[in-house]
């Protein structure tokens, strides 16, 4: 009888196994999931696409195209993508596709956080969240305001509908209305943004935002720091725990419409199945769990 029993309970835990770490889809260039994103997941895609398709990460790098945020979400909603590796979808996004009669599906595949980056000539090493809403108002202006020099605050944004221009209306300005800034502060990429607070001429007046994971992984410059927000600085342990109060996740976006047994869908069960995290922790993510 207790022979019987272990067999049985073996066979649960062998079951058990295969369910957390099934193996990946089967995939073949022709049969691939049409895949887009934003800048910022392109290295999780690229890993993806090595791992389903069995290739090389030079091989998948070639295969694999993101054409940012916005065009992405275009992409999809006139359906030239199956699925998009993405920020949450703006406002003129969501009635774009209510527009369209097509609903969307978001699902969060790994985390990140919102972040704001300094020149480290700035002494400022942290705003509160107040701080930070009052100098995108333009209430603030000056640094020695916030416990800085007495400059004036250059602060960049990002352009309409980008990632995180979108991150920064919904997460962290939560219906106020941001400051018209002069054109030059719109830098049209993140690594555009990232080096005018590194190397621009006023540097240690600058303050911009960016995405903890394209900051700190893509695109990292010795000059800049992270600001803490509430005195808490963005790392991967504050991230995954949430403590960090600007922590977002990157979700994968289909139309709700997609087939259950589609290449997109299981495209989608492989990045959230345990496997697919840890693919997610190599490429330098924080997983879900």
């Amino acid at each position: 009888m207790k022979k019987i029993l272990f067999v049985i309970l073996m066979l649960a835990v062998l079951a058990g196994t295969a369910a957390c770490g099934k193996k990946p889809p089967s995939f073949t260039r022709e049969t691939y999931p049409r895949v887009d994103g934003s800048t910022v997941t392109l290295p999780l895609s690229i890993d993806l696409a090595a791992e389903l398709l069995g290739i090389s990460r030079e091989e998948a790098q070639a295969f694999i195209v993101h054409n940012k945020t916005h065009p992405a979400y275009l992409n999809l909603l006139q359906g030239k993508a199956d699925i998009i590796l993405v920020t949450e979808p703006s406002g003129e996004e969501l009635a774009l596709a209510e527009s369209m009669g097509i609903e969307l599906e978001t699902v969060p595949v790994v985390r990140d956080a919102f972040v704001f980056v300094l020149n480290k000539k700035n002494p400022v090493d942290s705003l509160t969240e107040t701080e930070i809403r009052d100098i995108y108002q333009g209430k603030i202006t000056n640094w020695r305001e916030v416990g800085g020099e007495d400059k004036e605050i250059i602060a960049y944004q990002r352009p309409p509908n980008s990632g995180s221009q979108t991150l920064m209306e919904n997460l962290v300005m939560q219906g106020l209305t941001m400051t018209e800034p002069p054109l030059e502060h719109i830098p049209a990429g993140m690594g555009d943004l990232i080096e005018r607070v590194a190397a621009f001429d006023n540097s240690d007046q600058a303050l911009g935002y960016s995405v903890y994971y394209y900051a700190n992984s893509m695109y990292n410059r010795e000059t800049i720091k992270f600001l803490a927000v509430n005195g808490i600085l963005p790392l991967r342990e504050t991230i995954s725990a949430e403590t960090y109060p600007f922590t977002i996740s990157y979700y994968a976006v289909l139309r709700k419409s997609e087939p259950k047994d589609s290449a997109a869908r299981k495209y989608l069960n492989y990045i959230l199945s345990d496997n697919g995290q840890k693919l997610a922790v190599s490429s330098g993510y924080v997983p879900l769990r």
